[in-house]
């Protein structure tokens, strides 16, 4: 397991980032690896390869030159596809260098529940499609953009299938050639358990991932006895929308009201300088979700799983204890763990570092990068 402190992390941010001798060219540093000299001045290891003419590159030195073509932001389209006979809307990013008629590993970006595509999914969308993969964040069944019989229901089963949709969608396209699929909180669990279905996900990284069991949502959820009352308030809005089609719902977040999804300070969906954006509604959640929502356990698929699986986490993150015993019964020795330190904020709160600050976010591409290019290439 790879432990990274908070200190480490800062360190990280400023310790060998390279100062390219011209715009145009960087000279090559002790323990410079070629990922990194991409990450670190916006282009992507093929492109490199390709300006350079490097017939290996796993062999550069130090001291040696390489011409780095100047590179702009990923560009974006939006994008339709199928999703259990409802229309799906997603941002595909696409490399700073694309090039039509060349093949790139595609990546499939979940966000968290109740989440849409310009939330904490396209910022990492973005932020990997910079670094020369093509990237997906989709609205979900019901969510955003996307069709859906009951809008704002958090369904497991529904969100897995979507995954594998993508990933077709994504297997139809003539510039790709590999496939994987990164997921943030309650979308790493989506799609971990994704992956452990379909072999069609090649490789797998997560951050901050919200992995549960029967036991472990009372401690999030009131006790035994609060678990069983959101359960049976689903099941009673269930069975009012199949007799009359009416929807009932909660705020899914709220600081004053305790009935809320999401009740508490919780600043990335209350800031509308994070995630509060006009596309996500603040004020809907189903209440039927209860039922699908406690019931899922994404901890069983571990033993299934067989995709080089990275997960990167914290103390201060939420469940940490889960994701631990999740990453050692997962069915491969082609993983890799990394711990991130935090001395500041307590579980849950570093939660919400992942989904848009600088430091936790940047840490997690780097890896991220680093891991589905060893295992794919780009």
């Amino acid at each position: 397991m790879k432990r990274v402190t908070t200190a480490a992390m800062a360190a990280m941010l400023l310790i060998g980032s390279a100062v390219p001798a011209s715009a145009q060219s960087y000279v090559v540093k002790e323990g410079d690896m070629l990922w990194q000299i991409a990450q670190r001045n916006n282009t992507t290891v093929n492109q490199i390869v390709r300006d350079n003419r490097l017939s290996n590159p796993n062999m550069i030195y130090p001291g040696q030159v390489l011409e780095l073509l100047a590179s702009s932001e990923a560009r974006v389209e939006k994008v339709t596809f199928e999703s259990e006979g409802k229309q799906l809307v997603g941002n595909l990013y696409f490399p700073v260098n694309y090039r039509a008629g060349q093949k790139y590993t595609a990546l499939v970006i979940t966000g968290s529940w109740t989440t849409v595509k310009e939330q904490m999914a396209g910022t990492y969308a973005e932020k990997l499609a910079e670094q020369g993969f093509i990237t997906l964040a989709y609205d979900p069944r019901g969510f955003g953009e996307s069709e859906g019989d009951i809008p704002n229901y958090e369904n497991p089963t529904f969100k897995i299938q979507d995954i594998k949709n993508a990933v077709t969608y994504l297997e139809s396209r003539n510039d790709v050639n590999h496939i994987g699929a990164f997921g943030v909180c309650a979308g790493a669990g989506y799609t971990l358990v994704a992956a452990s279905e379909d072999d069609r996900i090649e490789a797998v990284a997560t951050a901050a991932s919200w992995i549960h069991d029967e036991e472990a949502v009372k401690l999030f959820y009131g006790g035994e006895e609060g678990v069983a009352a959101r359960i049976a308030a689903a099941q009673v809005a269930k069975a009012k929308y199949e007799e009359t089609g009416e929807i009932d719902y909660i705020k899914a977040i709220s600081t004053t009201d305790e009935t809320a999804a999401m009740f508490g300070p919780y600043d990335y969906y209350l800031n509308s300088e994070r995630g509060a954006v006009p596309e996500w509604d603040a004020d809907k959640f189903a209440v039927m979700t209860w039922e699908d929502w406690l019931t899922f356990n994404p901890r069983s698929s571990a033993v299934n799983l067989d995709a080089p699986t990275l997960m990167i986490h914290s103390d201060g993150a939420v469940l940490p204890e889960y994701t631990k015993i999740y990453f050692d019964e997962i069915n491969t020795a082609d993983k890799k763990l990394v711990w991130v330190g935090t001395d500041i904020l307590p579980s849950p709160f570093h939660q919400f570092n992942f989904y848009d600050v600088d430091t936790e976010v940047n840490l997690t591409v780097d890896e991220s990068v680093q891991w589905f290019t060893e295992k794919l290439g780009q």
